[in-house]
């Protein structure tokens, strides 16, 4: 009597391959071999098993040729220098115009001014879903009603940003800034369960140290400008003119006043939206569109019922020699936000987040000295030292991220490894 053999689905093609070589045929056979005549009964449920195994085997075995693949092939040094370069140009190209829509003479619409930016970030990232450069949620309301809270702290965050610029000078604003970090590290601590390395603590050491080396500088600079009787940069005009050290102080207080709303007005910005991106389950593209749109309206109703509205504050604000000018910048301004929030994107999509943290850290050295090449900022002792001790911090912040992300991948690692 003749043995039964199985047979193969092609000549010469091994028992529990498919000619295509996928696992399809593995829990076949294994299926056939447990039939009458094989090695005894298996049920429907221990083949789907069995194919569901086969199946999860073979696509860890693809994701780690493609990971290999990727890491012996590694990323050229042109592709990175692009994104980053990108992304350094934009945050600069923002500061600068900001401060010098701002700075204008005796500028008080800033609502107004926010609103037409947020008008030509939302015109610019539309058009840009609809020639397919980039992808976003179509219009949802229970979204928009979800997201209106963070929108209108994102307005709290620009306006008193706006205002700062007002007041303080590039280096100052960019230092202070530093200190946003500090909030919103001890927020996760209190909401999200996160917690402060040592190294992370050194970093902001080292960032209230840069912030307090730049007041000193910018308080003791106009003071000693005072007392020579020299003119001093008037932080609403701009222009060197002879200022009280009365008002002068006025000025510098409320400038100092506005970045420390800034500062808790950032944190908790952050924070919310961290909370509520795990509820909508917003993408980069998504938050920025709602951002600027749900924006608007806020904007435009602040602006009419605290600014003036009159012929002779809209002449003050956008004097006639040189108003195309400004509303250009202003458009501009708006479309450099775009451009930030692309470049930010693809920096991280393409160098990693490790990166982009450090890049973001020295980045603020650059935006620091572009206030002391275009504006006039003094460039003394005391300003580049803070610029410098700003910078260091950021870096050594960018560190310790890193390294306690690569503990915590490490821990969960460990976990799963003792979990199977």
């Amino acid at each position: 009597m003749a043995s039964y053999t199985p047979s193969s689905s092609r000549p010469h093609t091994p028992l529990g391959l498919s000619p295509r070589g996928s696992y399809t045929n593995l829990a076949s056979a294994a299926y056939d071999a447990s039939s009458p005549g094989g090695h005894g009964a298996k049920d429907e449920k221990e083949r789907l098993k069995a194919e569901r195994e086969v199946q999860e085997a073979l696509l860890k075995a693809q994701d780690g040729a493609e990971k290999a693949k990727k890491e012996e092939t590694g990323m050229p040094a042109s592709t990175v220098v692009l994104p980053i370069l990108s992304y350094c140009v934009a945050s600069i190209m923002m500061t600068v115009v900001n401060k010098f829509v701002v700075s204008g003479r005796q500028f008080t619409m800033t609502f107004l001014l926010l609103a037409i930016q947020s008008f030509v970030c939302v015109t610019c990232v539309w058009f840009a879903k609809r020639i397919g450069v980039i992808n976003f949620r179509d219009w949802d309301l229970n979204d928009a009603k979800a997201w209106f809270p963070v929108s209108s702290l994102l307005v709290a965050v620009i306006y008193t940003g706006s205002k700062s610029l007002q007041f303080l000078s590039i280096p100052v604003y960019t230092i202070f800034k530093n200190l946003t970090i500090i909030l919103i590290a001890y927020g996760e601590v209190i909401w999200f369960g996160g917690h402060v390395t040592p190294l992370t603590l050194c970093s902001f050491f080292l960032m209230v140290g840069s912030s307090v080396i730049a007041a000193w500088a910018d308080i003791s600079t106009t003071l000693a400008r005072l007392s020579a009787g020299v003119a001093v940069v008037d932080p609403i005009s701009g222009a060197d003119v002879p200022l009280s050290s009365s008002r002068v102080m006025d000025t510098m207080n409320v400038g100092y006043l506005w970045m420390f709303v800034n500062c808790l007005a950032s944190a908790g910005y952050v924070l919310f939206m961290r909370k509520r991106i795990k509820v909508t389950g917003f993408k980069d593209w998504d938050s920025m569109f709602y951002n600027n749109l749900l924006s608007i309206p806020v904007l435009f109703v602040f602006s009419l019922i605290i600014e003036d509205w009159g012929a002779a504050s809209f002449s003050r604000n956008f004097p006639e020699e040189g108003r195309t000018f400004l509303l250009s910048a202003i458009a501009f301004s708006g479309a450099a936000a775009v451009f930030i929030s692309y470049s930010t994107a693809w920096c991280v999509r393409i160098c990693g987040a490790t990166t982009y943290s450090l890049v973001g850290a020295l980045n603020k050295l650059p935006v620091a000295a572009s206030g002391i090449l275009f504006f006039g900022d003094p460039m003394n002792f005391g300003n580049v030292s803070a610029i410098l001790v700003g910078g260091v911090s950021g870096i050594v912040y960018a560190v310790a991220k890193t390294n306690q992300a690569k503990v915590e991948k490490a821990k969960q690692a460990k976990g799963g490894d003792s979990k199977a």
